[in-house]
């Protein structure tokens, strides 16, 4: 009785509750990761786009490799078909997964040379940025000094082109009053028809000139144009008054000798006088 059996364990396993069996794992079974710190040229990828429950594997492989690509890099299809063998179809399929769950926004602009264009934009976290990617600014259109537009101006009636050019010389001209009046050429368009409404209505480019550079104040003309563009609706003349069309004098015809009796007479033409043709229709004037 003295004699231990050596096939018999010292201790006898513990069961693990609600299980029939222990787990053990073994050091040399499943996967075993060798890692080497990344100091240069790496990309954070995060575990919920490389496990993700729902993506397909291609989609899982091409959401890592747009991550890891620069800015400004081309993602269209053809570019991506070309640099991968799974072919155009099922790489416009894996685009539509990754956009469907937050991972691409694929959305349509038109450039400043009017092209339309489709801009891509790689989101490393859905649900953790902005509804929008910042975007660069729009090019915005040169304004004038001050940061608002010129006021309205009033518009001749009849925009004849001597009309406007006759406006246009007038307001060129104005720097020669004042040096500070120096228009630029978009300033002049603006104002012509300003001016071309003042010498619609019978006011004399010396008086329109007048109106315009009279009482300037002493201090200096950061926006000379406003100030002429107030001034031609602020001092516009009402229109002329109606003037009724000046009859045309009577025709005077010249003096005629009677082929009758040679007394002389007023007609178009030569011929009778009016006692000699007394009756008759010929139109005659009598001296």
């Amino acid at each position: 009785m003295d004699t231990q059996n050596p096939n018999v364990p010292l201790h006898a396993h513990t069961r693990v509750a609600g299980k029939k069996h222990p787990i053990r794992r073994h050091p040399h079974s499943g996967l075993v990761h060798d890692n080497t710190r990344h100091t240069t040229r790496f990309t954070v990828i995060g575990n919920h786009l490389a496990q993700h429950p729902e993506l397909s594997l291609l989609a899982i492989g091409l959401g890592t490799h747009i991550q890891s690509l620069p800015a400004g890099a081309r993602v269209d299809i053809k570019t991506l078909a070309a640099r991968f063998p799974e072919g155009t179809t099922r790489i416009a399929a894996a685009l539509r997964e990754l956009e469907a769950h937050g991972y691409l926004r694929r959305t349509r602009e038109r450039v400043p040379d009017g092209r339309i264009i489709t801009r891509t934009t790689s989101c490393n976290q859905p649900g953790h940025s902005g509804p929008e990617a910042p975007r660069p600014a729009p090019r915005k259109r040169p304004r004038q000094p001050g940061g608002k537009p010129l006021p309205a101006v009033p518009r001749p009636a009849y925009p004849a082109p001597a009309l406007l050019q006759q406006a246009t010389d007038l307001l060129t001209g104005l720097r020669r009053e004042d040096a500070r009046l120096l228009l630029s050429a978009c300033d002049t368009a603006h104002l012509a028809p300003g001016v071309a409404a003042w010498l619609e209505r019978d006011v004399s480019p010396a008086a329109v000139r007048h109106a315009l550079t009279t009482d300037l104040p002493p201090e200096p003309l950061h926006r000379p144009a406003a100030l002429l563009a107030h001034r031609l609706t602020a001092q516009l003349p009402p229109p002329p008054p109606f003037a009724p069309p000046t009859p045309a004098p009577p025709t005077r015809h010249p003096l005629q000798t009677c082929d009758g009796c040679d007394r002389a007479f007023r007609g178009p033409g030569p011929g009778h006088c009016r006692d000699c043709r007394s009756g008759r229709t010929e139109p005659l004037e009598a001296v």
